[in-house]
């Protein structure tokens, strides 16, 4: 029963979501930051949804009931 993968998820999705509002991600003090056709924060964006995904699936593999179900 060690939950340290599901605990290392959760606390990725808070990280992610907390930098999400950071200048990481929406740069200060420039008026339309791109990174060719597409601003920037719709390609950090794209990042932030990919991580999160997959943190997601990752959540799905070592989540805790999954344990109880296989012991039954």
């Amino acid at each position: 029963m060690n939950n340290l993968p599901w605990k290392l998820v959760c606390a990725g999705m808070v990280l992610i979501a907390i930098l999400t509002f950071t200048p990481l991600v929406i740069p200060s003090g420039v008026y339309q930051p791109s990174m060719g056709p597409l601003p920037y924060s719709l390609w950090m964006g794209f990042v932030t949804v990919g991580l999160m995904v997959l943190l997601t699936y990752i959540g799905t593999r070592v989540h805790p009931a999954n344990e109880e179900e296989e012991l039954l």
